[in-house]
């Protein structure tokens, strides 16, 4: 595969290729997106909107929306009421849990994982065996049962949020632990939930999760989105970011801009790849990171191959500019009615320079003669 780019040094060079790489590796799993983080409850109505607003899209009968939709609110408020508060024998990075969502041609898959202490293991582990030793019906009594016991832990329910996504998707709750030091485990929790009721899920191996959670913590990546990009989506997508970053209000601002401007951009000028793909809207990849005091905020979407020279040339002379002359230049671009849109103008690759004070770095994949893949990234 042919590769144009613009790097400034190995580290870079290293970076721009793992945006390639996350999204060819998320479009052959088919992971819709990834948030790694504490989270609250701000966060979590974030994730359940960005979730509603991609359903949408994928022309699933309302039926089946219903359920993919009713069992992710009941993974994230388990995963919000089983996080770990930790001290100083755990790193920040390691804390961070995890929420996936998969779609296969007959099933939905969501995964999560949080960190717990070594000593609810076996209370976990017992619940969740005896919750999948049940058939339907004996699910269905034992939730009665519990119901009727008010019994109620100190995390805010006797396992009844496990009972009812093993009830609404209609299938075993898959789990791992994961050792993370003496005192604390990585709690894994799986779930299926097959379009059809009688149809078999395809099985994911937990072990490709866990590889991902991995590469995510190493990078100290906060969020990836893969899929449909529209106005709805990029609002959630936003609320989201702000949960993480809400502690300064001067870079949230800054961050917000530029990533407005950035899915913006994918969401009015990014191509589909296969003619016959019946998404509405445009494809790409959007994801952000927090290393080593900056935020690196990174894009990637297909272009048609005819325009690359074209965009790389607008890229390059972007970044050659300093101080006033990156004014100067925007001004005469923003006032030259003879150009008569802003996409020909190149006016949102000048203001992601000027907002974000550094040169933009970019690579282009040839994928054929007509569709190459663009990743832009910026750091912040």
């Amino acid at each position: 595969m042919a590769k144009v780019s613009h790097l400034a040094g190995n580290e870079q060079h290293s970076n721009l290729d793992f945006g390639f790489k996350l999204f060819q590796g998320m479009q052959k799993d088919n992971l819709g997106y990834i948030y790694r983080g504490m989270f609250t409850q701000t966060i979590t109505d974030s994730i359940i909107s960005l979730a509603e607003t991609n359903l949408e899209t994928t022309g699933e009968s309302p039926k089946v929306k219903k359920r993919v939709f009713s069992i992710l609110v009941e993974c994230l408020q388990n995963i919000t009421r089983h996080q770990t508060e930790h001290g100083d024998e755990i790193k920040d990075t390691d804390n961070s849990g995890i929420f996936v969502i998969q779609k296969q041609e007959n099933s939905y898959y969501i995964t999560t994982g949080n960190v717990v202490q070594h000593t609810a293991i076996p209370k976990l582990s017992s619940q969740l065996e005896k919750i999948n030793s049940f058939d339907p019906d004996e699910l269905k009594e034992y939730y009665k049962k519990i119901l009727e016991d008010g019994t109620l832990s100190d995390k805010g329910g006797a396992g009844l949020g496990l009972i009812e996504m093993a009830r609404k998707s209609g299938n075993k709750l898959s789990y791992e632990f994961a050792k993370i030091n003496d005192v604390y485990s990585y709690f894994y929790l799986h779930a299926a939930i097959s379009k059809e009721v009688d149809s078999t899920p395809v099985v994911i191996d937990l072990e490709n999760i866990k590889n991902l959670h991995q590469i995510v913590n190493e990078e100290e990546i906060l969020l990836v989105f893969n899929g449909v990009l529209n106005q709805d989506s990029l609002l959630s997508l936003l609320s989201i970011i702000e949960g993480q970053i809400a502690h300064d209000v001067d870079m949230r601002k800054r961050v917000y801009s530029l990533i407005v401007e950035m899915l913006q951009n994918i969401v009015k000028h990014a191509i589909k790849y296969k003619e016959n793909e019946t998404t509405i809207g445009n494809p790409g990849i959007f994801f952000i990171s927090s290393k080593n005091d900056y935020y690196t905020l990174s894009t990637g979407n297909y272009i048609e191959t005819i325009i690359v020279d074209e965009l790389k040339s607008k890229l390059d002379h972007v970044n050659s500019l300093v101080g006033d002359e990156l004014d100067l230049f925007y001004t005469k671009r923003l006032l030259n009615f003879e150009i008569d849109n802003s996409k020909e103008a190149g006016l949102g690759i000048i203001d992601l320079r000027m907002k974000s004070g550094n040169k933009l770095e970019y690579n282009f994949y040839k994928i054929d003669d007509k569709v190459s893949f663009f990743t832009l990234q910026i750091k912040i």
